[in-house]
């Protein structure tokens, strides 16, 4: 899939996850939906992979190789104290941390798609990440809307 292709990918999701996320309230919000977090946490965590991915997906385009600090999701999200916050408010800083994600991936230099990301579980290259960053977004929006138990 190219990064134009990731990019509309991208969008459309946002846009279709949007009416279902905004209709979860407050209190479904707060119940765990994958036996770890809840959909609160889920999505923070979501946010986090956002913030790390934009570092990446900027500086990848400017090195040949990037490597950055390690990432401790389960800290990251618990530090943040996700579950505290608004569940409308999280929506919309996931959906507009993610509109301008699409905006730099619609707009990546081709030359850098080779460029490679040394990560925690190998090297990978920028356009490999790219489409992880959107396979790893769906699952858990997944996790996010399916009916609770």
């Amino acid at each position: 899939m190219t990064a134009v292709e990731v990019a509309c990918e991208l969008t459309s999701t946002l846009e279709s996850a949007r009416p279902s996320l905004l209709a979860i309230p407050e209190r479904g919000a707060n119940q765990h939906a994958d036996g770890k977090w809840s959909r609160k946490e889920i999505l923070g965590h979501l946010i986090d992979s956002a913030a790390n991915n934009h570092q990446r997906f900027v500086r990848l385009q400017h090195e040949d190789v990037l490597v950055l600090p390690s990432y401790r999701q389960s800290e990251w999200v618990r530090t943040q104290s996700y579950a505290g916050r608004e569940w409308r408010d999280l929506v919309e800083l996931w959906l507009a941390y993610n509109r301008h994600l699409a905006h730099i991936i619609r707009h990546a230099d081709p030359s850098a798609a080779k460029h490679i990301w040394k990560g925690p579980s190998g090297d990978v290259d920028f356009e490999f990440l790219i489409a992880d960053y959107l396979h790893h977004l769906r699952h858990h929006l997944e996790q996010i809307v399916a009916p609770s138990e």
